[in-house]
């Protein structure tokens, strides 16, 4: 069977990935090579911490089609668009993700004020949907072991303006060891052979081998059974993965069953797209895997994904106390101070902590997670400084205009809105102290007032030449 990509010096999909899909897809074999070759359309996932879909699509500058089982996503049509470029994405209306991942938090489903943990978030797209569909209250920990994909997923929680998610650099088995029973759902999307990547990237066809979807599979095994123990009885686990293998998918999922009889699989609402686990793929595959979701890139938009949804037995809900506040007495005038001078709304009464200088206002009691490796214990303030403080661009992007007291909401048009995306100063008469600068009632950054003109406060490294000097050219 000869491959369909290979054009423009792309690597050729392997021999032996053919045959074994040839194997299992049979007449549907050519169909799924030809979605896999591309080309790729680009989701859009509407952030519904800011906006409603509906009211995105209404405003929208790239044409939009709906994706089927999320109603906050869509595909852009258009595939000279680049949303990544446009202010509406510095804003944070909405996060750039494949629609078969947006699947994940429809399955997992978690509800208000629950606690939730994604074991492997980077670089946020699923966190940050099941922020928005717990409408950023209960606990949300997103934990990543790779440091540097971390430091991603901070920024994408950031421009989000997520604020109960509390960000751990830490290994599953020191997570489980603390975290027993803790949370009623977890996630986890585990490292794979990435098969489902194919279309988009290069190396993953590069590095993929038959050897390496067993390696896969054994890691997938030990991380679920260490996830499994931090789902309180009653709770729901959520196992996903990008890649096709059943060795990854079914055959994880049968030795988790085996390995942990307390969890059953949970057959979830099906949408027309959605085929099933395919028990028939391994030896002795038990009749539940069945109940399985695998997601194909012939069979509906996006790159394919695999989901299992299990439920542990009993009913359970641990003892979680409540956070308390440990900033010292100058720091916390420091941050009164401000808050008075530039906040319109009230300052969190409890959970306030300080982490050397910056100072933090975290969801979970901070002896849950003191000791462990966290590089955000929730929603990042500002930083305390010679007695005073300032605030930090995280704190701006999880506000409203209406809750600052000094603002400049710009319309799309103005051009002043890339002038500051590019970190210029902006002029006009401005009475001293911290403005937000916003983008059609959505925030983009601080600004600081001083003699008549407003210091560009945006972040240095986000900074971009104009989205539309970018299309003209």
């Amino acid at each position: 069977m000869r491959s369909p990509t290979g054009e423009g010096g792309a690597p050729r999909l392997p021999e032996r990935f053919l045959e074994r899909m040839q194997a299992w897809l049979g007449p549907e074999v050519g169909a799924f090579l030809q979605a896999l070759a591309g080309p790729y359309r680009t989701g859009l996932r509407v952030n519904t911490l800011k906006i409603a879909p509906e009211a995105f699509r209404a405003r929208s500058p790239f044409p939009l089609s709906p994706v089927p089982w999320c109603p906050e996503g869509f595909v852009i049509e258009d595939p000279e668009a680049r949303p990544g470029l446009h202010p509406y994405h510095a804003a944070g209306l909405y996060y750039l993700q494949d629609p078969s991942a947006m699947a994940a938090a429809v399955l997992l489903d978690p509800q208000p004020g629950e606690w939730v943990l994604d074991l492997a978030a980077a670089p946020g797209g699923k966190t940050t949907h099941l922020a928005a569909r717990m409408q950023d209250t209960g606990v949300l920990v997103a934990n990543e072991i790779q440091p540097r994909r971390a430091s991603i997923l901070a920024l994408n929680v950031e421009r989000l303006g997520v604020t109960h998610a509390i960000l751990t650099n830490e290994s599953p088995p020191r997570l489980a060891d603390r975290w027993e029973g803790l949370f009623d759902r977890v996630l986890v999307d585990a490292p794979c052979s990435g098969e489902g990547m194919f279309a988009r990237d290069p190396e993953a066809i590069r590095a993929w081998s038959v050897d390496r979807v067993r390696r896969s599979a054994a890691l997938q095994k030990a991380i679920l059974l260490e996830a499994a123990r931090m789902v309180r009885p009653g709770g729901w686990l959520l196992y996903a993965t990008c890649t096709f293998a059943p060795e990854e998918n079914e055959g994880v999922v049968e030795a988790f069953l085996q390995a942990r009889p307390d969890f059953d699989l949970v057959d979830p609402p099906r949408h027309a797209a959605f085929d099933r686990g395919r028990p028939e793929w391994i030896e002795g595959g038990d009749p539940r895997l069945a109940r399985a979701v695998r997601l194909w890139p012939h069979r509906g938009p996006g790159h394919g994904h695999f989901y299992a949804l299990f439920r542990r037995a009993g009913e359970e809900r641990p003892h979680r106390p409540k956070p308390e506040s440990d900033l010292p007495g100058r720091a916390r005038r420091a941050l009164e101070a401000f808050w008075a001078e530039t906040i319109a709304r009230p300052l969190p009464e409890g959970g306030l902590v300080l982490q050397g200088e910056q100072i933090y206002w975290t969801p979970m009691a901070s002896a849950l997670w003191r000791g462990l490796r966290v590089l955000r214990p929730g929603w990042w303030l500002g930083r305390w400084r010679k007695d005073r403080f300032e605030p930090d661009h995280a704190l701006a992007m999880a506000l409203r205009v209406q809750e600052v007291r000094q603002a400049l909401d710009l319309p799309l048009w103005d051009p002043r809105v890339v002038a500051y995306l590019q970190g210029h100063p902006l002029e006009g008469p401005w009475e001293s102290g911290w403005a937000l600068i916003a983008l059609e009632g959505f925030p983009l950054g601080w600004a600081r007032a001083e003699r008549g003109r407003l210091k560009n406060l945006y972040p240095r490294h986000l900074r971009t030449i104009g989205w539309w000097e970018v299309e003209a050219g």
